[in-house]
């Protein structure tokens, strides 16, 4: 039986993922806040999509990043 060792440029690359995906945890939903608190000006047009694409952006780097560390791991 032999034992797998963990592929560590491929971890450092997911972890790199994480750590990208990290602010924008966090800045995703504080636009999307500042967006909706602005309905009654013209603010939300502007802001909207850039909240709603660091949110997919966010979602998408933790799925791309444990994804990837899970790889270097099996």
């Amino acid at each position: 039986m032999s034992k797998g060792h963990t592929d560590f440029n491929l971890l450092k690359k997911g972890l790199k993922y994480m750590a990208i995906a990290l602010p924008l945890l966090f800045l995703g939903p504080y636009l999307l806040t500042l967006a909706f608190l602005n309905k009654d000006t013209n603010i939300i047009y502007m802001i909207l999509p850039v909240a709603l694409i660091t949110c997919v952006g966010a979602i998408f780097l933790c799925f791309k990043g444990i994804n990837t560390i899970m790889k270097s791991i099996f």
